[in-house]
């Protein structure tokens, strides 16, 4: 594989991405990769995995390559996207998925830490959600990854402000499980995923799909969702939409018009 690295050893999984040229950003193959990697270690029956950046790296991942998204003229949000197939494979994997971070998560990356298990970092770690600086709309289900993951409040204030949720208030807010001084980390999470797998693969995989399903019982009318995805669409068709990617890719503050 080109953007990421897969090995398993002692019944731990371990994926690391290893596209520091882009930042690890999102783009489609990495996302590709990255499924493709949990397909291979789920096939071996591996009850745990570790998510993370290479050694080294400041920034875990820059999110959605907007590059892609600019050149492709698709919502890079809808369900047979990369990132949503990516997404639901974390989710549906049978067993645990660790995220170690160390250094920035930017947009899209920050729903996926948030869709993994359980996420340790160190004090570089930092988590921002960011489509407002683009005009991107999320997606329902990544803004209810985010409520419950956060809260309501929570989720609204790194929605609408998009700054970053450094360490110690991510430990606060529940993103971070453990805070760990940068020497320990690997160790820290090597152990937390050892413990996990000493356990009964079976009556764990059971128990995170309870989690799932439970976590995601939230229904909706058909007249509700699509009024959710005409909202959507009111901003894929706008300006701002528009103005955002190109203001990004050229390295300037975007003028937004708010149509």
């Amino acid at each position: 594989m080109a953007f990421v690295q897969v090995s398993a050893e002692d019944k731990i999984g371990r994926i690391t991405f290893s596209n520091p040229d882009r930042r690890n950003a999102l783009g489609a193959k990495l996302l590709e990769e990255l499924t493709a990697a949990l397909a291979q270690l789920q096939a071996s029956h591996v009850p745990v995995v570790i998510l993370a950046a290479a050694p080294g790296a400041k920034v875990w991942s820059a999110g959605l390559d907007l590059e892609e998204i600019e050149k492709s003229q698709h919502d890079p949000l809808s369900y047979d996207s990369p990132l949503e197939i990516a997404l639901r494979a974390i989710e549906s994997y049978p067993g645990p998925v660790i995220a170690m971070v160390r250094g920035g998560v930017w947009g899209g990356a920050c729903d996926l830490a948030l869709t993994c298990d359980m996420i340790v970092g160190d004090a570089t770690a930092a988590f921002a959600i960011t489509p407002v600086k683009v005009g991107i709309p999320y997606n329902a289900s990544g803004i209810l990854h985010f409520i419950n993951h956060l809260g309501l409040n929570r989720a609204k204030e790194m929605f609408f402000t998009a700054e970053p949720v450094e360490a110690p208030r991510a430990l606060e807010f529940g993103i971070l499980n453990h805070l760990v001084p940068a020497e320990e980390l690997e160790g820290f999470a090597l152990g937390l995923a050892r413990k996990i797998a000493a356990h009964s693969p079976l009556s764990v995989a059971v128990i995170k799909e309870q989690f799932r399903i439970l976590s995601g019982a939230h229904p909706i009318s058909p007249d509700t969702f699509e009024r959710v995805e005409g909202l959507r669409r009111t901003v894929f068709e706008s300006h701002d939409y528009a103005e955002g990617l190109r203001a990004f890719l050229e390295k300037r503050r975007p003028a937004f018009r708010g149509d």
